[in-house]
């Protein structure tokens, strides 16, 4: 992310021309500092039409039905991970028809895209990666239907796959590509029986965030681009296939499930899961999906989702996407959760049994307003999804279970973000808000910088201008740019046009700091919790001396634990750790935070009672915010790094392959022991 970013801001403000465009494209370089191979661009009358039309729609009010306009929208902004070109010519729809050979381990699909009429575009170009493209056909709006089309894939560049381009007509409406996915497919992680719940039957489900969705569908593969879908699944009879669509809650008998989402998303939110599922309603627009062994831990733990519902309702306006319904995935999704609209994907670590990690819901849930509904436009403004969104949780947990509930979640952010900016250096240009990721994979953005330091900027700006004001405000920004994708200059011109136009108010929010520079702004907010000052004072009594069992900890949540665990001493003797085990059984823990947060510890000291339960926790989950650090921890020592190598090479094969690629790097090999 290094470059000067306070510069971006005027020159991404207003809609480049497409041939600014395709000068600045022609000139992004690869990792190894080589132009990018296959990206030919030519201008003309008709691209210059093209962006004229772009021009006139993007002042259009978005339409919900996932019209002409609200698949447009940004499409013009620079995005340096795709090689798509919108600004000529538009995907609106997208039909696909899939079926999932398990043996093989691979998907053979066809992929029909709709163009957007009035284009005069010869050309379309898809991202794909890893795919096998068979035939492509077209049919064009006079009467011609499958034609064949001349198609090409260009030289492969690191991460971002290789173009298709295929030649199209003035008069193309539909293009259809047949293609195959690979077994390596990145999106795409294949399960065994015996790394799911049940032990019976295979599972298989996708990450396409962030350009992930080209390793199983060609598309264009930018968040500027949003279109509508539906789709025919062939999966084994036995199991049942759900998407971010309208899904069923039964199996079929004959194994095809067929999928509709009427409302226009970005490539990133395209999602499937095939297993063994079983559905439980948790109220009248919610329900959750998991394996017959979990389902009912899932739907006991989900019982607030109706009341988050209606908290994000009551604050920033109508659900607009029908029902919001959890898919609990296997131990080995890499993530907490992935906001797929209509369809949350979770991991299992939240089942804490008491209901306590929660929050992640909320989180998720509020991705229906910031992300899905208004979407950054490239991955360089990622804190538009995920600062707006922790935002968004924080006031839906404080709706249903009270503020200081939320300012305990707060406060742990804030350690977050500290801990980050601390590994990545407060001067990194990491730590800003906006990003340039050229170059780069969009995934190492994916920090909680875009997460924590967005939610302290919005909290800052709530702070100065009025709980009321702001959430009028809010609600206002997400009826105004529904289906619609931003970039950062686009929000900040639209809060300087209308919450900032107070210019006092404006020099007292300092969006420059907050935005393009790095570090944490000396304006971040002051938090305060009374629960956590009573966490500390027993904090200060243990270090202090006092056994663990002399403790007033009765009735502690899931936070205040992690309060405690996280503010113990970087060095510790054998007996206190000892001494709080014992008493507080931290090492046989189910909470998945509380012993994540317990196991840097035993690392950090080398407290080998408790590493059976690490090498266990190692092997058993992929979620990375776990794995990232202890494996980090390990490394950072010679033995820790053989132990590390040893359980990595048990554990790999279970990974997703972004938790792979992320743990390979901490270690210093691409092979497991290496």
């Amino acid at each position: 992310m290094p470059a000067s970013l306070s510069k971006l801001t005027d020159s991404t403000r207003s809609s480049r021309s497409s041939l600014m465009t395709c000068r600045s494209l022609r000139g992004l370089r690869s990792r190894r500092g080589a132009p990018l191979p296959g990206w030919g661009w030519r201008v003309g009358a008709g691209e210059l039409l093209a962006l004229a039309t772009l021009i006139l729609l993007s002042g259009c009010a978005p339409r919900d039905d996932g019209g002409s306009d609200a698949g447009m929208a940004a499409a013009s902004a620079r995005d340096v991970h795709s090689f798509a070109r919108p600004g000529q010519v538009a995907v609106e729809h997208l039909g696909l028809n899939l079926e999932v050979d398990f043996e093989r381990r691979i998907l053979i699909g066809r992929a029909s895209l709709r163009l957007r009429a009035g284009g005069v575009a010869d050309e379309l170009v898809l991202d794909t990666r890893d795919l096998d493209v068979e035939r492509v056909t077209r049919d064009d709006g006079d009467g011609a239907m499958g034609v064949e089309a001349d198609f090409a894939l260009g030289d492969e560049v690191p991460f971002l796959g290789r173009p298709l381009t295929i030649a199209i007509t003035p008069a193309t409406e539909v293009v259809h590509v047949d293609y195959r996915s690979r077994p390596a497919a990145a999106a795409v992680q294949w399960l065994a029986p015996e790394q799911t719940a049940g032990k019976r039957h295979p599972f298989l489900f996708t990450q396409s965030q962030a350009i992930l969705a080209r390793t199983w569908v060609p598309c264009q593969d930018t968040p500027a681009v949003r279109f509508t879908y539906d789709a025919t699944v062939r999966v084994p009879a036995e199991l049942m296939a759900v998407m971010s669509a309208e899904n069923p809650t039964e199996k079929t008998a004959d194994g095809v499930y067929r999928f509709r989402m009427p409302q226009p998303i970005p490539s990133y939110l395209l999602a499937l899961a095939v297993g063994d599922l079983e559905f439980r309603s948790l109220g009248s627009q919610s329900g959750v999906y998991a394996e017959p062994e979990v389902v009912e831990r899932a739907a006991w733990e989900f019982a607030a989702t109706e009341d988050m519902i209606a908290a994000a309702e009551k604050l920033y306006g109508p659900y607009r996407w029908g029902r919001y319904d959890i898919l609990v995935l296997p131990p080995s999704f890499p993530f907490g959760g992935m906001e797929n609209p209509r369809l949350t994907f979770a991991t299992p670590t939240i089942l804490a049994g008491d209901r306590s990690l929660v929050a992640l819901v909320a989180h998720e849930l509020a991705h229906s307003w910031s992300g899905n509904l208004v979407t950054n436009a490239t991955w360089n403004d990622f804190w538009l999804n995920e600062g707006f969104t922790v935002y968004l949780e924080r006031r839906i947990m404080e709706e249903v279970y009270g503020k200081p509930y939320a300012e305990m979640l707060a406060l742990l952010g804030r350690q977050d973000l500290e801990a980050t900016i601390g590994r990545l250096g407060p001067a990194s240009a990491d730590t800003r808000l906006t990003l340039d990721l050229a170059g780069r994979d969009p995934d190492d953005g994916m920090s909680d910088v875009a997460y924590e330091k967005g939610y302290f900027l919005l909290r800052r700006i709530e702070e100065a201008a009025g709980r009321e004001r702001f959430d009028a405000f809010l609600r206002d920004y997400f009826d105004r740019y529904a289906f619609r994708s931003l970039t950062t200059a686009d929000f900040v011109d639209h809060l300087r046009s209308t919450l900032l136009a107070d210019r006092e108010l404006g020099d007292e929010i300092d969006l420059e700091q907050w935005i393009y520079r790095p570090g944490i702004p000396s304006s971040m907010p002051v938090i305060e919790s009374e629960v956590f000052a009573r966490v500390d004072a027993q904090l200060a009594a243990w270090t202090g001396g006092t056994a663990a069992a002399e403790l007033a900890t009765d009735g502690w949540t899931t936070h205040e634990w992690l309060r405690f665990l996280r503010g113990l001493p970087e060095e510790m003797a054998a007996d206190r750790l000892a001494d709080l085990d014992a008493t507080f059984g931290f090492t046989d823990s189910g909470n998945a935070e509380i012993l994540a947060a317990w196991l840097d510890h035993v690392v950090a000291n080398g407290y080998r009672p408790a590493y059976p339960a690490l090498e266990r926790f190692l092997t058993g989950i992929g979620r990375l915010k776990f794995l990232d650090p202890l494996y980090r921890r390990l490394a950072a020592t010679e033995d820790g790094l053989e132990m590390a190598r040893r359980i990595y090479t048990r554990a790999r094969p279970t990974y997703h392959p972004l938790t792979a690629a992320s743990v390979d790097e901490i270690l210093g090999t691409l092979t497991p022991g290496g």
